[in-house]
């Protein structure tokens, strides 16, 4: 049969109690030895006192015998049962108040407190028996020099001296009470902690089964720091969860638009080639005419694949991508170059405020892409006649420009100058609406327009996604005049 296994808040419990008993303990018996060890220093002191009187009184006695002032100054000034010898620097007792043949007592000098009276000058010694008496005394002995005599005082080791030299008992109930109350503390303490582990046990036994799990369930841990860090556990397992959800919803979604988006090329160079093939006598004419349009579909597949690669690059490998100085401004120039015959067919124009050197630590690559999808994404739906407006201002001091633009700042967070970039058109705009999808993949205001125009719909996706590589943000909004404004950033190099 198994033993019931100990949890870990209880063998914390019992791990600390213990050691706190074996403390408590330690400190009862070091405090009560000091306590008797200051007791016995203090009786030792006014023995030695006594010791020094009785000397002055011997220096200045009158012309009895000694034995004589001492039989009558002994008993009007010292302690019920003391006992009083005086002993000769050689170890012969002089005097000794309890004995009357203290001239056959033995040599004392090899008497512990006698001895280290001669030594160091004052010498003592509980609970040693008498060699002379027979019975235990506390002892303590002075050496005066300059008569040679040793005066030792004694006091009887009875019940009476034991009860004054005992340690006082009543700390000894305040540190049992201060035990127990730690106890029960301590008990309280670890019950939390078992219940917040429990809790997670459970938590995680459940998470490991797949079984669902509720918010609610965070009521459960305890109102402290424990239980403030099991629940945001609970709560980033809850998010991850979530956020796992609507990966796995977002893919789905990507999916389909993928296949969507790949369908309609390929379908119609599949539609024009099946025709060519089972038409083999079809004019020159019409064959190049359906060649061209399956070239052109190809062209807009290859632009499908390439927009999708480019994305995948940023979002799997955009620290493995080269960065280098570059001046934004030639990019801007060579896009409007390059755009310039397309702006003529619609009648466009495009206006550049810029400084001459807009210097950028970036990938050349993705900066062209930024500037290129917005203005193939003005020409394509700002309608007829419009213009594009490109502004580049360089930002030292950031505080007024996070005031008026929170969600760049935000999102920046730059501790060194950076560029405020904003592309504008004078066009259409777009629907309120619509504006906070305009970055999504695939997302598209008119659908049956958007393909007509050749979009792959991924434009803006690109041009969010090289913008967050290069440490900027990025917001789109209706000018009040019409139009559509993208503001972003990008740090300086």
């Amino acid at each position: 049969m198994m033993k019931a296994k100990l949890t870990i808040s209880m063998r914390l419990y019992l791990s600390v109690l213990t050691l706190f008993l074996l403390f408590a303990v330690a400190f009862i018996v070091f405090q009560q030895y000091r306590e008797k060890q200051y007791k016995v220093s203090t009786l030792n002191i006014h023995l030695q006192d006594y010791n020094n009187l009785l000397y002055e009184a011997l220096s200045a006695k009158d012309k009895r015998s000694t034995e004589a002032f001492l039989s009558s100054f002994i008993p009007r000034h010292s302690i019920k049962g003391l006992r009083v010898t005086i002993v000769s620097r050689g170890g012969r007792v002089l005097f000794d108040n309890q004995r009357k043949d203290y001239r056959d007592m033995g040599n004392h000098s090899g008497r512990p407190e006698i001895a280290q009276a001669l030594k160091t000058g004052t010498g003592s010694a509980v609970d040693r028996n008498s060699m002379s008496l027979g019975h235990d005394y506390f002892y303590s002995a002075t050496y005066y020099p300059s008569c040679g005599i040793v005066i030792r005082s004694a006091l009887p080791y009875n019940n009476s001296l034991l009860r004054s030299l005992r340690a006082d008992q009543h700390y000894i109930w305040f540190a049992l009470a201060v035990v127990i109350l730690l106890t029960i503390v301590l008990y309280r303490f670890t019950s939390r902690l078992g219940h917040n582990i429990t809790k997670l046990n459970e938590f995680a036994a459940r998470a490991d089964h797949g079984d669902g799990i509720e918010a609610v369930e965070l009521a459960g841990f305890s109102d402290d720091e424990l239980g403030d860090t099991a629940a945001r556990i609970v709560k980033l397992y809850l998010k991850l969860g979530r956020t796992q959800q609507e990966q796995n919803v977002l893919k789905r979604q990507l999916t389909q638009n993928v296949a969507h988006e790949l369908k309609t090329p390929v379908a119609s160079i599949q539609g024009y080639l099946e025709t060519i093939l089972e038409n083999p006598n079809v004019d020159d004419a019409t064959r190049r005419q359906f060649l061209e349009r399956c070239y052109a579909q190809s062209k807009r597949l290859a632009s499908l694949l390439n927009d999708m690669s480019m994305l995948n690059r940023m979002d799997d490998g955009a620290d493995m991508m080269t960065f280098e100085k570059v001046n934004v401004a030639d990019i801007i120039f060579t896009v409007q170059k390059e755009s310039q015959f397309a702006l003529e067919q619609k009648g466009m124009t495009m206006q550049t405020d810029l400084p001459d050197d807009i210097s950028v630590n970036g990938n050349r690559s993705l900066l062209y892409s930024i500037f290129r999808n917005l203005t193939d994404n003005a020409i394509a739906y700002a309608g007829m006649n419009t213009a594009i407006v490109v502004r580049a201002e360089k930002i030292i001091t950031p505080d007024a420009f996070n005031a008026e633009y929170p969600s760049l700042a935000v999102k920046s967070n730059f501790n060194q100058p950076f560029w405020h970039f904003t592309f504008s058109d004078n066009g259409t705009g777009v629907p309120p609406e619509h504006l906070g999808r305009l970055f999504e993949r695939f997302y598209r205001v008119d659908k049956g327009r958007s393909r007509k125009m050749g979009g792959t719909g991924l434009g803006l996706a690109i041009v969010k996604n090289a913008v967050r590589v290069h440490g900027g943000a990025i917001t789109v909004c209706n000018n009040k005049t019409g139009g559509l404004r993208f503001d972003f950033t990008l740090k300086q190099s």
